[in-house]
């Protein structure tokens, strides 16, 4: 089933649900992700790779981050190639002056926000939403 594209279905629809937990990102030298851990994401750089994962996997783990994420995810089930929503909801956010780090998988994407602000996001992403139903 391919993704919506319409970009005003794509923001009215798009239902940002707050995942349970904190997330940090880290990074290991190579290419194995540590036993132990269950990332939600990773991500190969040249420099290493990178885990998105649970503080507490992290902790446990004893792996270092310098920022704790709440993760929200889009419901709407998003094209690959949609057009605009990634601006739209990131300039909204950047507008409430929240920061925001995007992980796109096949079905949804995903926003990792300050922990300490989810909450405030997620109604943030609600207002969007409800604006462009009218438009």
């Amino acid at each position: 089933m391919s993704g919506e594209q319409d970009l005003a279905k794509l923001l009215s629809g798009m239902r940002p649900e707050l995942n349970e937990g904190r997330y940090v990102f880290c990074t290991v030298d190579g290419t194995t992700v540590p036993a132990g851990t269950t990332p939600v994401a990773t991500v190969l750089e040249p420099e290493g790779l990178t885990l998105v994962l649970r503080q507490e996997d992290a902790d446990a783990a004893g792996l270092a981050y310098d920022w704790t994420a709440g993760w929200i995810t889009l419901r709407i089930h998003s094209a690959l190639d949609a057009v605009g929503l990634t601006a739209a909801f990131a300039t909204e956010l950047g507008a409430h002056g929240l920061s925001c780090n995007v992980i796109a998988g096949y079905h949804h994407d995903h926003l990792f926000v300050a922990a300490d602000r989810a909450q405030e996001a997620v109604a943030v992403l609600e207002g969007l939403a409800a604006r462009s139903v009218h438009h």
